[in-house]
Parts: structure tokens; C-alpha cells; sequence
């Protein structure tokens, strides 16, 4: 494990509380829809800042290290991708103004960070206590990729999230967003706004992919500091590269496909590791270096297969795939009116 002090800590949370501060104050004090150079400054910078603090980190505790962040950082930018996928459905489900998006995605990834601190603490504490741990993150990944493999073609069911439906039927809700706020009184009474909503399906949404990204990266990397900086970098560029890509995300329609070959690849290595520590040291991992490659193929392959599909198929669209099979609403509805 490397030694990192509580000051280097401090000084890291410091950076990342700072980022997101200045993120925090710009959409709750200018309101507008941002626009694509402003979406490319940003992301070219948080992207600069990832990469220098790589580099920094690869200086000061060795390549190994270094090259274990980048594999980190490079699987959560990809599930981050995915991520953004959902934001653009949650955007559009519930008819979020232009100039609100900027504090909604915000807010989200502020949650996320939170989220993702506790169950990367609570993993790291796992995973030294019982060795078993590693066996049971494999799996759980290698059973995401088979889930999200099998429904890469369909959209997750924002509409059917508990805690939407929840502050839909217990929650008084505003007809409009009235100005970005949450909650506003009413005729004497106080009521949410759908903004209010929003964060909720964003909230809950982020939660689900924390419980797939933090095994995930963990399979990368088993240092704490690691998984917390990839995690975070990766999350801080995420509301500027959902400005820059959210018309080109329909694009890649391989994806899901991809990111489950990822997940299943990286669970496949945590059983590795977890059979060379519990069962027989003869059992062979998967190294690092060989994992970056690997994903980094993995990514170039789909990628570059999405762009050359659409291009001979305008019509085919992308999909952020499911982890459960739902049945659509329209379908939902016809099937209603038909049995009445």
C-alpha cells in the first residue's frame, strides 16, 4: 500500500472541494445555456488538470502508481459516458430548461462524489478484511456486463424510479420550475418544483452506477487514494463534457457493448486475484499495463465501429442500456387500454 500522508489527503479533497466550488458558484449565479466553446474550455481544462495531477502522482510515488491511476481515471471516464446517457434522458423526461441544466448536473455530480467517497471507504475496509471480497466484486461485475450486454438496446425507466414515484405521490409539486428554485410556497403551503425531482432521479441514478464503478475501479487499483482521485477527476469534467457530447452521444451505438466487454474484463481479473491470493499463487493475473490496453482498445474499437455504423445507418441510435428488461410505456399503455 503506498504511504500517503493525511496532508497530501488534505490537500487533494482541498482541489477537488475548490473545482467544484467554482462550478457550484457559476450556476447558481449566472443561469445560461452554455454553449460549445464554453463546454470545450472547460472540459480541455479538467481534462489538463486530471492529466497533470497523473503525472504529478507518477512522478512522486512511481510508474507503477501513475499507470494504475491513468487505467483508473480512463474506466471511470468511460462509465461516466454511459452516465451522461442517463442524464440526457432524465434532461428530456422532465423538460429541464436550458438555463437550469448547468445546476442540475452540478448538484449531480456533488452527490456522486459524496456517494462514491462512503462506498469507496467501505470497499477499501472490505477488501482488507476479507480477501473473499474480490471473488464477490468479480462477480458482480461479471454479472452487470451479462445484464447490460443483454439489454444494450433499451432505456432505463426514469418514470418507474422508487424515489420518483415516492415525491410524486407524497410531495405537493409546482406545474413549472419557478426560477430553479426547489421548493416555494404556494398559497400557504410549500411545494416542491419538478427541480426538486430532478435531483432525486439524478441522486438515485448515481447511486446505482457508484455500485458498478467503485468494484469496477477497485478491480484496476486497490489503493484508496487511487480509486478516490480517478473517481473524482473523472466526475468533476463530467458537466462539461455533457455539454460538448449530448448531441453526439446517439451516436455511440456500441457503447453499452463496450462497457460491458470492459466490466466483464475487469471482473474477470478481481477472481484472478482473489484465486492467486486464496486458492494458488500458481494462478496468473492480469497485470496493470495489460489492463489499460485492453481498455483502451476496448474503447478505440467501439468507438471508432459506432462512428462507421451511423454514418452507413443515419437512422440507428445509441442507447445507455438497462441492467433489467422493462416494458415500454406506449406498449404498457396500449396492453391497459386493451384490457378495458
Amino acid at each position: 500500500m503506498l504511504d500517503i500522508s493525511a496532508l497530501t489527503w488534505a490537500v487533494t479533497i482541498g482541489l477537488i472541494l475548490a473545482l467544484l466550488t467554482v462550478d457550484l458558484v457559476l450556476a447558481a449565479a449566472r443561469p445560461h445555456r452554455v454553449g460549445f466553446a464554453e463546454a470545450t474550455a472547460w472540459s480541455v481544462f479538467y481534462i489538463l488538470v486530471a492529466v497533470a495531477f497523473g503525472i504529478w502522482f507518477a512522478a512522486r510515488y512511481g510508474g507503477e502508481a501513475g499507470t494504475e491511476y491513468f487505467a483508473g481515471y480512463i474506466v471511470e471516464k468511460s462509465l461516466s459516458v454511459d452516465n451522461l446517457f442517463v442524464f440526457v434522458i432524465i434532461m428530456t423526461t422532465f423538460a429541464v430548461p436550458a438555463e437550469h441544466q448547468h445546476k442540475v448536473l452540478t448538484f449531480g455530480i456533488v452527490l456522486a462524489l459524496v456517494m462514491r467517497a462512503i462506498f469507496i471507504a467501505l470497499g477499501a475496509a472490505l477488501l482488507a478484511l476479507f480477501s473473499f471480497m474480490f471473488l464477490l466484486f468479480g462477480l458482480l461485475l461479471i454479472y452487470t456486463a451479462v445484464q447490460l450486454f443483454r439489454h444494450r438496446d433499451e432505456d432505463p425507466d426514469i418514470e418507474d424510479n422508487v424515489l420518483v414515484k415516492a415525491a410524486r405521490r407524497f410531495l405537493p409539486v409546482t406545474d413549472d420550475y419557478v426560477g430553479g428554485k426547489l421548493s416555494v410556497r404556494e398559497d400557504g403551503r410549500r411545494m416542491v418544483t419538478p427541480l426538486f425531482i430532478v435531483l432525486l432521479a439524478i441522486g438515485s441514478i448515481d447511486l446505482l452506477f457508484a455500485l458498478d464503478s467503485i468494484p469496477a475501479v477497485f478491480g484496476v487499483t486497490r489503493e484508496p487514494y487511487i480509486v478516490f482521485t480517478a473517481n473524482a477527476f473523472a466526475l468533476l469534467g463530467l458537466r462539461a463534457l455533457f455539454f460538448l457530447v449530448k448531441g453526439m452521444l446517439d451516436r455511440l451505438v456500441y457503447l453499452s457493448a463496450g462497457l460491458a466487454l470492459i466490466l466483464a474484463f475487469i471482473g474477470v481479473k478481481l477472481i484472478l486475484h482473489w484465486a492467486h491470493v486464496d486458492v494458488h499463487e500458481a494462478v496468473p493475473e492480469i497485470p496493470t499495463p495489460l489492463s489499460l490496453g485492453v481498455i483502451g482498445a476496448v474503447l478505440a474499437v467501439v468507438t471508432v465501429a459506432s462512428l462507421l455504423k451511423t454514418r452507413r445507418d443515419p437512422t440507428a441510435k445509441a442507447h445507455p442500456g438497462s441492467l433489467r428488461s422493462h416494458t415500454p410505456r406506449s406498449a404498457e399503455s396500449d396492453r391497459q387500454t386493451g384490457s378495458h
